[in-house]
């Protein structure tokens, strides 16, 4: 059986249409995509497509994880449509910093806000530092390292570099758990303990280490030494 064309449903039922009638929050995730995409392929209209991609990378985390190369390899997207969806998700990122750029930025979840739905994305650990001046408000993030798939590879002096740098007041460490489970290890509990040290030689306010792993109904989707009486 042929699938219908885009172009072939009811005018209120085309997902440009109706966004533009309800808006965005209206429209389910592969109708969203398919505005993206604009086309589908031979047999699947692009809100097919869009379906596909999900059920291919179950969910728009693993999805938004994705690089133009890998995407563009996927039938009925190509490079061009690949480029549009990493772009989309990248702005997504910017526009939550931009949000919080005036803010000041004090607890875990202003820093998951800021590079949460970012660092979520990532397959490998990474570790990133936000830097503050004395009122908290944001200076900037500086990527510290990237590691593999379950460990980050970081030395306090990395670090802190950036924060001389820029002459940054007090800083918040972040890193990613690939694995979606932001318990801390350890390593990470080593590392904690060593930064803090770090950072009070350089007097330098550690604000806190946070652990971001997959958002659930249960939990935050963090993990923060601070709330945890650590720091």
């Amino acid at each position: 059986m042929a699938q219908v064309k885009i172009r072939e449903m009811p005018q209120e039922e085309r997902p440009r249409e109706k966004l533009a009638a309800h808006g965005a929050s209206a429209l389910t995730d592969p109708e969203l995509i398919a505005i993206l995409l604009r086309t589908g392929m031979t047999g699947k209209n692009a809100v097919e497509v869009g379906r596909d991609l999900l059920k291919e990378y179950g969910s728009l985390r693993g999805l938004s994880r994705c690089t133009v190369d890998e995407l563009k390899k996927v039938r009925g997207v190509g490079f061009t449509k690949a480029v549009q969806l990493a772009a989309a998700f990248d702005l997504g990122n910017r526009l939550a910093r931009e949000m919080l750029a005036n803010q000041k930025i004090d607890s875990p979840e202003l820093v998951n806000e800021l590079v949460g739905g970012e660092m979520r994305m990532l397959r490998k650990e990474a570790m990133r530092v936000v830097l503050l001046d004395t009122r908290y408000h944001l200076i900037r993030t500086e990527d510290v390292s990237t590691g593999t798939v379950n460990e980050s590879i970081a030395h306090p002096r990395d670090v802190f570099r950036p924060a001389v740098i820029a002459s940054a007041y007090a800083v918040i460490v972040v890193h990613n758990h690939p694995s979606g489970d932001p318990s801390p290890s350890q390593a990470d509990h080593s590392l904690t303990r060593r930064l803090a040290e770090a950072a009070e030689l350089m007097q330098i306010k550690l604000l806190d280490h946070i652990i971001i792993g997959a958002q659930s109904n249960s939990g935050p989707g963090y993990f923060s030494f601070k709330e945890a009486g650590v720091l």
